[in-house]
This record gives structure tokens, C-alpha cells and sequence, in this order.
């Protein structure tokens, strides 16, 4: 199986470094982003899979962010992160296309098996006619 191309967009440096490590024990090619700016920036000019995206950053919000990658490439697969206080947020990110979220502090299984769901529902996209 080809590497999955994985964008991890968060604005908390201590929480991408572990992630990171976990995710590419998990056969996933991982990139970050601290900020919505740089993670447009690269998808512009790299493929991506998809992307791990906390709502609240500063600067350029995960919304705003997330509306961003959908009108470059809506066949991105987007997995919100959210805590407690942003729930509407994350309900709002899925009205714009993302395929789910989850709470903050997430446990990482759960995360893997949301990241294997969404990327089997992007392949399924892409395979049809």
C-alpha cells in the first residue's frame, strides 16, 4: 500500500511532534502546519490526502481554513479537531465538508480509524465514473 499523504494543521507545536512520530509508525506520510496560511500554502503545492485540522488557531481559523482546501481540492478528506467550547464550530466544518471531528484531547485509535474511513470514502470518490 502507497504511503497516505497526511497534513497535521494545528497551532500547538507540543501536540504535533508525538503525533507526528505515532502517525508515521502508521504508514502515513506526515506533514504540518501551524497555522492555516502555511497549511493552504502547502496544498498548493503538494499532494495531499488528507488533513487533520484544528478549529481554533489563530490568525486564519480551521472554518476558514477548511473552506479554503475544499475550493482548491474538494476531494481532500478533512478530520476536524475540536475542544469542548467548539462543538458548533466543528458541526459548521462538516456543513463545509468535512468528514468528521473529534474532541480534543482525542484518543489516537480513533483518530487512525476515522483517518482510514475518510481516506476509504475519498477512494471510493475517486474511483467513480
Amino acid at each position: 500500500m502507497d504511503k497516505i499523504n497526511l497534513l497535521l494543521v494545528d497551532d500547538e507545536v507540543e501536540f504535533l511532534a508525538p503525533m507526528v512520530k505515532r502517525l508515521k509508525k502508521r504508514n502515513y506520510d506526515v506533514h504540518t502546519a501551524t497555522n492555516g496560511k502555511d497549511a493552504i500554502d502547502y496544498i498548493g503545492q503538494n499532494h495531499v490526502d488528507l488533513v487533520v485540522l484544528d478549529v481554533q488557531m489563530p490568525g486564519m481559523s480551521g472554518i476558514e481554513t477548511l473552506s479554503e482546501i475544499k475550493r482548491i481540492d474538494p476531494t481532500i478528506g478533512v478530520v476536524m479537531l475540536t475542544g469542548h467550547a467548539n462543538i458548533e464550530a466543528a458541526v459548521a466544518g462538516m456543513e463545509l465538508g468535512a468528514f468528521d471531528y473529534l474532541m480534543k484531547p482525542m484518543n489516537f485509535d480513533e483518530l487512525v480509524y476515522k483517518l482510514q474511513d475518510v481516506y476509504r470514502e475519498k477512494q471510493i470518490r475517486e474511483d467513480k465514473p
